[in-house]
């Protein structure tokens, strides 16, 4: 999807009424899209397929099949890309329901992992680990957990360009003010890709599920930057893509950074253009100071 498409489905204009002291105005003010997206899959041999219903997620329009894709393997439903057969959208009768449903058809002889199917995964876009019948039961194991991961060494100069670089690649942002973004960034300070939404799970999905497409797993090379807080379930869901480096703009909660300890993953916070906090430090990961 281009650019100009992206952003016709994801920001919309709305006439609002704006107050300044004693005073107020009509103004139009541009807003980013909040709908529901369904997430389906079928499987099993082609006579005898088998059809689920495996989440309903608030989201933002846009890259909803990296969203799908990078939800179902951060989840741990699917272990590889090679797993599905046909990613698509399903047309409801209803004009405005056209495009909220995403159906994924995995290979016939591949057996998703649905042992913990008992939860309930309605998420909002505030919170991703709401409806979750426990913490214990989204502790997916990642593949990458034992591997090897190389040394990075990483200067603390392009670690204070990422924030400005988040935002000026940041289009819906720009425009809305009220979007998240997950980047991935190379440790000279690159940035490889970007996925935004007004879920933070949702963004973190997206750009998971568009490396998996790529073929780029594990991304144990590069740098993840949140634009917001950082919560368990992003930590875990970086550790699922084998992510060795996580920042964000905001603060960490106290189960982020017991998840990062766990999953050796180097955890820094409140990342400006000239400061940083660190949460946890991996053994492989080196942050040279100037």
């Amino acid at each position: 999807m281009e650019m100009n498409d992206l952003q016709s489905v994801s920001i919309k204009d709305m006439h609002i009424r704006k107050v300044n002291g004693f005073e107020s105005s009509f103004f139009a003010d541009t807003l980013s899209v909040e709908e529901p997206l369904e997430i389906r899959i079928s499987y099993g041999p082609e006579t005898q397929k088998t059809y689920k219903n495996i989440s309903v997620t608030m989201r933002t329009p846009g890259n909803d099949f990296d969203l799908a894709i990078g939800f179902l393997y951060t989840e741990g439903i699917i272990t590889s890309y090679l797993d599905i057969k046909k990613v698509y959208h399903i047309k409801m009768d209803c004009e405005l329901q056209k495009k909220n449903i995403v159906q994924v058809d995995l290979i016939e002889n591949f057996t998703p992992h649905l042992m913990q199917s008992d939860r309930n995964f309605y998420t909002t876009s505030s919170c991703g680990v709401c409806g979750k019948s426990s913490i214990e039961s989204i502790k997916t194991v990642s593949v990458f957990n034992h591997l090897e991961n190389p040394k990075l060494n990483i200067a603390t100069d392009i670690l204070y360009q990422l924030p400005q670089k988040l935002r000026l690649a940041q289009s819906n942002f720009a425009a809305t003010g009220g979007i998240h973004a997950s980047g991935l960034f190379t440790v000279e300070g690159d940035l490889l890709l970007l996925r935004e939404d007004v879920g933070r799970h949702n963004a973190l999905d997206k750009l998971i599920g568009c490396a998996l497409i790529d073929n780029l797993l594990p991304l144990n090379k590069h740098i993840l930057l949140l634009s917001g807080r950082i919560s368990f379930e992003l930590i875990q869901k970086a550790a699922m893509a084998g992510i060795a480096v996580v920042a964000a703009i905001g603060a960490p909660s106290t189960l982020a950074v017991e998840i990062a300890a766990e999953f050796n993953i180097t955890l820094l916070g409140f990342l400006k253009e000239d400061r940083f906090n660190i949460y946890n430090s991996s053994d492989k990961v080196s942050i040279a100071t100037l």
